[in-house]
């Protein structure tokens, strides 16, 4: 058995090594392992856009909503980074885009505040609701019109008609 003490293995999510992550997994690592932080493994690999280990991961048991913390989801660190390819394997993975942490805010929210429209695009692919409010009240539209990001804010509108 592995001992947990004496290897990384937020380390090895962090590179992405498949490898060494799908050997630890057969001895038994626990794919929900979290560090002191509480950030899991897929939520390590999902922020440093290790697409093939959040596949790897997530088809070990990893919760993909599993939030860090603070409360966010390894999807809105990938919102946070634009990390589309990851983004793309945990929603394949059956993320939800609509969790919300605890001050309301989604993974649609975190891409608008980061103006990131490929990661816009890519939650409206998968049915993120672009009308949920965060605790004050504020829709990813509010947002995207706040910030006069009138691209994303008439994408967003799109989405609310839809």
């Amino acid at each position: 058995m592995i001992d947990p003490q004496r290897v990384d293995f937020h380390e090895i999510a962090r590179r992405g090594d498949t490898e060494v992550m799908e050997a630890c997994l057969k001895e038994g690592l626990d794919p929900e392992l979290r560090d002191a932080r509480g950030f899991g493994l897929l939520t390590i690999a999902a922020y440093n856009d290790q697409a093939a280990m959040v596949e790897l991961l997530l088809d070990r048991g990893a919760k993909p909503d599993g939030p860090d913390g603070g409360g966010n989801t390894p999807l809105m660190g990938t919102a946070f980074k634009g990390h589309a390819a990851a983004a793309r394997s945990l929603l394949a993975g059956g993320a939800d885009p609509d969790v919300a942490n605890p001050a309301g805010a989604t993974a649609l929210h975190f891409s608008v505040m980061f103006g990131n429209r490929e990661m816009v695009e890519l939650l409206l692919e998968y049915d993120a609701d672009p009308g949920v409010a965060d605790q004050e009240g504020r829709t990813p539209l509010d947002l995207a019109r706040k910030d006069g990001l009138d691209e994303i804010a008439g994408r967003l509108a799109q989405g609310e008609d839809e």
